[in-house]
C-alpha cells in the first residue's frame, strides 16, 4: 500500500499498530477499535530489517489493523539522520509485502518519556530492557491517537 499522511487516517476506522523500530529490539503496540487507548503488546527481535518488516506485517495482519504507525526519529532541529532513513526503509519494505498502509510519525522525546516512566516505577535491569521498547511504541501510538483527535 505504501506510506500515508496522518490526515488520511482521520476518516478511517479500526485498530492501529504502533512500532518503535530498533536495530536489536522493536517495540509493538496496538490500540482498541475506538482508537482511545494504546497498549504495548510485544517486543520482537527477528534480526535484520527485512525480517523485522515481515514480522511486523504478520503481527499487523493478526491484529487486523487498518494502518501501521512507525516512529520516525527526527532530530530536535527537525532534520533526519540515518536512523530516520532506516525507518523510511522499513516502511517501504512493509509496503512491498503488505497491503496495510504505514504512517511515519515524529517520535521525538518518546524514549526519554519511556525512560522517565520506568525510573518513576523503579523498573530496572532485564525487566527494563524487556519493556522499554514496547512502552516507547505505546507512547508513539498514543501520541498519534491524540493528534488524530485534534485534526
Amino acid at each position: 500500500m505504501g506510506i500515508i499522511d496522518i490526515r488520511e487516517l482521520k476518516n478511517t476506522t479500526g485498530k492501529l499498530l504502533g512500532v518503535d523500530f530498533g536495530d536489536v529490539r522493536t517495540g509493538i503496540a496496538a490500540c482498541d477499535t475506538s482508537r482511545f487507548l494504546a497498549s504495548g503488546i510485544s517486543v520482537i527481535s527477528p534480526g535484520g530489517i527485512e525480517k523485522t518488516a515481515q514480522a511486523i506485517a504478520e503481527i499487523a495482519a493478526e491484529q487486523k489493523v487498518c494502518a501501521i504507525v512507525i516512529g520516525l526519529p527526527v532530530n530536535m532541529d527537525g532534520s533526519e539522520g540515518s536512523r530516520a532513513q532506516r525507518c523510511r526503509k522499513l516502511a517501504a519494505l512493509i509496503g512491498e509485502i503488505s497491503d496495510i498502509p504505514t504512517l511515519l510519525f515524529d517520535e521525538r522525546m518518546t524514549t526519554m518519556t519511556a525512560a522517565r516512566y520506568l525510573n518513576e516505577t523503579n523498573t530496572r535491569g532485564k525487566k527494563r530492557k524487556q519493556v522499554i521498547d514496547a512502552l516507547s511504541a505505546q507512547i508513539i501510538l498514543q501520541n498519534c491517537l491524540d493528534r488524530l483527535k485534534n485534526l
